[in-house]
């Protein structure tokens, strides 16, 4: 179930991520190329790409909310752990645990708030300006979002009780790629300047 979640999160925000930039650039072309005096001006006037920017601030901002949840899950937030990693072990992992329940329980209370916010959202008539959807949809990533983050703080901090580790992530490493096959492109210096 948790991969499945994994998987999910990960592919919402790619999607999210890649019609939003899709969408700003058809946007920015049609304004342009309409503005530009062209046998096609009259057809591109006729096209209304008003609520293009809207709809992208939207994804933009749902974009943000999971990917916050995703940066808990593979360690990409960015820690100040220089004090922290001085003290004894003991200690450390009580500090550690006490900063990952403390962030459970403040996405924990945003959550609850958005969704009662949410809530009440939806029980009126408001609409966005440019798409005119209810706005209670929009406003659903805050509890959503921050429940999810919820979660994975927990996990977080479950996997840290169990096994002493965080989750660390690498730079280096690109999804998709075969590190032996990246190897071969960069040979040790060793190797370096000598021809097969």
């Amino acid at each position: 179930m948790t991969k499945l979640l994994d998987h999910l999160e990960e592919w919402l925000i790619a999607t999210l991520m890649c019609s939003a930039t899709l969408l700003i650039f058809v946007a920015v072309i049609h304004r342009y190329a309409a503005g530009t005096p062209s046998p096609l001006q009259d057809m591109l006037l006729k096209i209304d790409l008003s609520w293009a920017q809207e709809l992208c601030i939207y994804m933009f901002v749902w974009m943000a909310k999971f990917g916050a949840a995703y940066g808990v899950r593979t360690g990409i937030h960015v820690g100040v752990d220089v004090l922290i990693n001085h003290l004894s072990p003991r200690w450390r992992k009580a500090y550690v645990l006490f900063g990952l329940l403390a962030g459970a329980v403040f996405t924990a209370t945003i959550g609850t708030f958005g969704a009662i916010f949410t809530w009440g959202m939806a029980h009126t008539d408001q609409t966005s300006p440019d798409l005119e959807i209810p706005k209670w949809i929009v406003y659903l990533c805050i509890p959503l979002g921050s429940y999810l983050m919820c979660f994975r703080f927990l996990q977080v901090a479950a996997g840290f009780i169990r096994t002493g580790d965080l989750p660390k992530h690498d730079v280096m490493h690109v999804e998709g790629v075969d590190v032996s096959a990246s190897a071969a492109l960069h040979p040790s210096e060793g190797t370096a300047g000598v021809r097969p």
